[in-house]
C-alpha cells in the first residue's frame, strides 16, 4: 500500500504544506527566505452556480484564484477572477430571458485553512453586475450600472478530497440582493433573480506557486 495512503490526515496536510513551503523557499531570494511563512499560490478555477428564483444554472469560468496563506496561523487572503457568465431562464415560466453577469469582487476574500487537515473556509463579497440582457431574443438596455444594490456575501468550504496541493471542490450558498440602476427593467429583475438559497460550486485545479 502506498505509504501516503497510510498516513493520518494531519500528516498528509502537513506534508503537502511543507512541500509547497519548500518550493517557495527554494525560489526565494536570500532576503525573502525569512518571509517564506507566507505561501502564495494560484489555482485554475471552473464551476457553476444555481440561482434558485429563476431555477437557472450558470457555468462559471475558466478563471483563476490567487491565494496567500499564512503558514503560521492559517489565515488566508485571496482574489478570485472569473469572466462574465451568461445564463438563460424563463420569466414567469413563459418568457425566455438571457443575461450576462460579471462578478466583481468587493475587497479581498478572507478565510482560514486548518493546518492539521488542509480544510479551507472563505468569505467573499461579490457584486453581481448585469452587462447585457435580452428578452424573447430582443436586447434590453440596462446601462453601465445595473448591479446588485449591495454585494452578495458568499461563504465557501472545501469538500472531501480537497487538497492544498492538488485543489478540489469548494462550495457554499448565498443570497442575491435586489438590483439597482437597471432602468425600467429593474422591477422585473427584482421579481425574478434576487433571493436566498442560491448555491455555488468551484473546482480548483492544481496549485502553482507564485514567486
Amino acid at each position: 500500500m502506498n505509504r501516503l495512503l497510510r498516513m493520518p490526515a494531519r500528516s498528509v496536510a502537513a506534508t503537502a504544506l511543507a512541500g509547497l513551503l519548500a518550493a517557495v523557499t527554494i525560489a526565494a531570494t536570500p532576503a525573502a527566505a525569512s518571509a517564506a511563512t507566507v505561501l502564495k499560490v494560484r489555482y485554475p478555477v471552473n464551476g457553476s452556480t444555481f440561482i434558485k428564483a429563476p431555477n437557472a444554472t450558470v457555468t462559471l469560468g475558466p478563471g483563476a484564484l490567487r491565494s496567500r496563506v499564512n503558514l503560521s496561523n492559517g489565515n488566508v487572503t485571496a482574489s478570485l477572477n472569473l469572466p462574465p457568465a451568461t445564463g438563460s431562464f424563463t420569466e414567469l415560466g413563459l418568457v425566455p430571458v438571457t443575461a450576462t453577469v460579471a462578478f466583481v469582487q468587493d475587497g479581498p476574500t478572507t478565510g482560514k485553512v486548518d493546518l492539521n487537515t488542509g480544510a479551507v473556509t472563505t468569505m467573499s463579497n461579490i457584486t453581481l453586475q448585469i452587462t447585457s440582457l435580452s428578452v424573447s431574443g430582443l436586447p434590453v438596455p440596462v446601462g453601465p450600472a445595473c448591479e446588485s444594490a449591495t454585494p452578495a456575501s458568499v461563504s465557501l468550504a472545501s469538500q472531501p478530497g480537497f487538497s492544498i496541493v492538488n485543489g478540489g471542490t469548494v462550495s457554499g450558498t448565498y443570497t442575491i440582493p435586489p438590483f439597482a440602476g437597471c432602468g425600467l427593467i429593474t422591477p422585473v429583475l427584482n421579481l425574478t433573480i434576487p433571493g436566498p438559497g442560491n448555491t455555488i460550486s468551484l473546482t480548483l485545479g492544481k496549485a502553482h506557486v507564485i514567486p
